[in-house]
């Protein structure tokens, strides 16, 4: 996935473990497209939904643009903006550098953070290689010696639905897992015409569904069964393999416009599928796509166990189905569970039962994690070295694709003993 960008000496840390300047948390973020206003909701939101022990402040937004970043500044919500991000980790005003940017710049930035003494939350995947991801995973155990966390940003993990099936899982009521199914379906590049932007170069993004939306599905299957992956088979396919630059390099699932005649390689995947087995001996199946026509955002999830099912579909993400094989015959069958009572993960700060909520809420639950876990002094999840088994797994699909999809093994993350349990929900 391209050659790391990774400092050859790492800098000892030298900073000590403080507490909050002022019950105050002080927020950097760099990038502010499409997942920049994401978070930025989340910032924005977090303390007036929930009563937590920091106050978070959205000091500074970066951007390589300064007008765009002034622009993006006003309209998002940040107090300060700027176009250089060693500037913005150079800053005492910043307590947490929040990563929003191509795959390309993750590990560089987070590396740099980490060392400065700064908290991290880094969007997925984690980075572009298993290099890059190992790399950052060294760097944050060194900054986890001197209370320095970091966590990477897989949000579906925070869907109220999402987290009351890992709960249900948990406590026993599958069971024994043995199937894992998950897709994940788009439809965004099935125009020819879409503009060749970030997404679509390798340089950059690293891989194209796999890596963008084949990480979620990934990381939902390791998050719910608490198992890993010990071996895949995948293939990966283009459809379109040359398409029209665009404008300007910005750009993302909306990007329009092209320059006339002018088209550039597309050098990631368009599609893949693959299958792996999990640790724990349950057989798992994959797909994640962007050309699967009148499909938005589709992401669909069922686990079948020894003692019941669950499936969830993102496009109806207040639900959970749930089926209890231990209960009488006559009385079986799938049940909706509407996840939005006092009870359910998350939902007592928000709105009466029946009230559902939203996409942009699983990121104020992202970081209302993140925000309690500094103020605590706790490891945030998912770690550095959880999103680097997520690497892994899509290293090995890439790796099989290339072998004509022979039975590829996927190598173990060494996980160190966890300091504390994560505050629940």
């Amino acid at each position: 996935m391209g050659e790391p960008r990774l400092p050859t000496n790492p800098r000892p840390l030298t900073h000590k473990e403080k507490p909050l300047p002022n019950g105050r948390l002080r927020i950097g973020m760099v990038g502010h497209a499409f997942m920049g206003a994401a978070h930025s909701q989340a910032w924005r939101t977090v303390n007036h939904a929930f009563d937590l022990s920091a106050q978070v402040e959205m000091t500074a937004v970066c951007g390589r643009d300064p007008e765009r970043a002034a622009a993006a500044a006003e309209r998002l919500g940040w107090a300060d903006h700027l176009t250089d991000w060693r500037e913005l980790i150079a800053r005492d005003d910043i307590d947490v550098v929040d990563i929003c940017t191509p795959g390309d710049s993750h590990a560089e930035i987070a590396i740099a953070a980490l060392e400065a003494g700064k908290h991290v939350l880094c969007e997925k995947p984690l980075a572009n290689s298993v290099a890059e991801a190992r790399a950052m995973v060294a760097a944050a155990e060194r900054a986890r010696e001197a209370g320095i966390r970091s966590a990477c940003g897989f949000n579906y993990r925070r869907v109220p639905a999402v987290a009351l099936l890992h709960s249900l899982i948990a406590s026993g009521r599958l069971g024994e897992i043995r199937h894992v199914r998950a897709v994940y379906l788009q439809d965004w590049l099935t125009d020819p015409d879409f503009p060749l932007t970030w997404r679509l170069r390798r340089e950059y993004a690293g891989s194209g569904a796999l890596g963008d939306i084949g990480a979620h599905i990934i990381d939902l299957a390791l998050y719910l069964t608490g198992s890993q992956f010990s071996g895949v088979c995948g293939l990966t396919e283009t459809f379109v393999r040359s398409r029209p630059l665009p404008h300007a390099e910005p750009g993302g699932l909306t990007a329009r416009g092209s320059l006339a005649g002018e088209h550039g390689e597309v050098t990631v995947d368009d599609a893949t599928l693959f299958l792996g087995r999990l640790d724990n001996g349950a057989v798992a199946s994959f797909e994640a796509t962007r050309f699967a026509t009148g499909r938005k955002n589709a992401l669909r999830l069922e686990l079948n166990g020894s003692l019941g099912s669950a499936a969830f579909d993102l496009e109806r993400l207040n639900e959970l189905e749930f089926f209890d094989a231990t209960q009488p015959g006559a009385e079986q069958g799938f049940r909706r569970i509407l996840v939005t009572e006092a009870d359910h993960p998350y939902i007592a700060a928000w709105w009466p039962p029946g009230h559902i909520l939203g996409y942009e809420h699983s990121f104020t639950h992202q970081a209302r994690d993140l925000v309690a876990a500094i103020a605590a002094g706790k490891d945030p999840q998912p770690s550095f070295v959880e999103a680097l088994q997520v690497q892994l797994v899509l290293d090995a699909v890439e790796r099989s694709a290339r072998a004509s999809t022979a039975w590829t093994q996927v190598p173990g993350a060494e996980t160190p003993a966890a300091e504390n349990t994560p505050e629940q929900v």
